[in-house]
């Protein structure tokens, strides 16, 4: 397991041992990160990511903070003050999964985040990789979630006995904000097209709602194909035909169910990177669960983890080490000998890790030729 290393000094500033020769050298520059190791197989996964962001070149000041069922034990709250103030300073995380009391308990701690720094977009790429065993290949598509309302916005109660109501909430403003976000990277990224994924012909209000914001988006678009399609539709064509998909724009529950049909596609939750974005920060993470069952048993797959880590340098706007990262990975994957038991191998954690390291290398190298 990677060893996690708070390197936040009292000033802010991130000192440097190594790379530069420059031994103790003090750097005011190195981006403070808060970095939230999580509950079960987190620390293993996410220590994974610091070290290949670290051998990509990127100075973090990483603010490590406690957070879900380790920080209940040992600080008597899920979502510690303290863990609150780092992010207010650094509106930027790199988090690893926490765990989720089903049916009891406090409630999700990342739809809290979520809400509570206002990160309204989850963005989850999803693509194949060579040498990956799945059900598809080419699989190339992103999906974009709106994450701060309905069913998710946590507004139950008790009518009588026996009967329970949720409420549904959507509303024009996030249901815009999430249609433009989506249409705005898909321009960017060069994307062909948008497809709103909907229950509108039972849900005539409040999805009807969503697709009508949708739709007044897609107007300032032209460059860009907007297509709309029913829930349930759209997952039998999913399972069929991914490759009739580019970017999926859904609400919050849709989403969350979706994004992990496609991660079915191309090899499980341990090969998509996921990251929350906000109009003033972002919080980036893989998307699987906390796997107690193998926690500390060092075979957890980190490729999530470090593909969320990639995306967080793009975020950095570092760009090339991003790319080296990605590479890195597709080559490891590609070759076969190093994967983790998920993927049919016999690899642990580290070694992966250390492929992905190795790798990296050798990506350098033609890059510099």
């Amino acid at each position: 397991m990677a060893q996690i290393r708070n390197r936040q000094s009292g000033n802010g500033a991130a000192s440097q041992s190594d790379q530069n020769g420059a031994k103790g050298q003090v750097l005011q520059t190195a981006p403070r990160v808060t970095l939230i190791p999580g509950d079960g197989v987190g620390p293993e996964v996410t220590g994974a990511a610091v070290r290949v962001l670290e051998a990509a070149g990127l100075l973090i000041n990483w603010d490590v903070q406690q957070a879900g069922a380790g920080a209940l034990k040992t600080l008597g709250t899920p979502i510690p003050d303290s863990l609150l103030n780092s992010l207010r300073r650094t509106r930027i995380a790199l988090k690893g999964p926490l765990e989720t009391q089903v049916g009891q308990g406090y409630r999700s701690i990342n739809v809290y985040l979520r809400k509570t720094f206002n990160l309204y977009a989850n963005l989850r790429p999803t693509r194949s990789f060579e040498g990956v065993q799945a059900p598809f290949r080419d699989v190339d598509l992103v999906v974009v979630r709106e994450s701060t309302e309905d069913l998710y916005a946590g507004i139950e109660h008790q009518v009588t006995p026996g009967v329970v109501e949720s409420v549904k909430v959507i509303t024009a403003r996030a249901s815009t904000r999430i249609a433009r976000f989506a249409f705005d990277y898909a321009r960017r990224n060069r994307r062909k097209s948008v497809t709103a994924i909907h229950k509108a012909n039972i849900m005539k209000l409040s999805d009807g709602l969503f697709l009508k914001c949708a739709r007044r988006v897609a107007a300032d678009y032209k460059d860009v194909t907007y297509d709309e399609q029913i829930v349930d539709a759209a997952c039998m064509r999913l399972v069929t035909t991914p490759r009739a998909f580019d970017v999926l724009l859904l609400e919050n529950l849709y989403g969350d169910i979706v994004s992990d049909l496609c991660a079915g596609l191309v090899g499980g939750l341990g090969m998509v990177p996921g990251a929350n974005y906000g109009e003033k920060g972002a919080i980036f993470e893989a998307v699987h669960g906390t796997a107690p069952d193998i926690a500390g048993k060092n075979v957890a797959n980190p490729v999530a983890a470090i593909l969320s880590g990639a995306m967080l340098a793009d975020y950095l706007d570092h760009k090339e080490a991003a790319l080296r990262i990605r590479k890195a990975i597709g080559e490891v994957l590609r070759a076969g000998q190093t994967l983790t038991p998920d993927l049919g191998g016999k690899a642990t954690t580290s070694e992966m890790t250390e492929a992905v390291l190795n790798a990296m290398t050798s990506v350098d190298a033609r890059l510099s030729e």
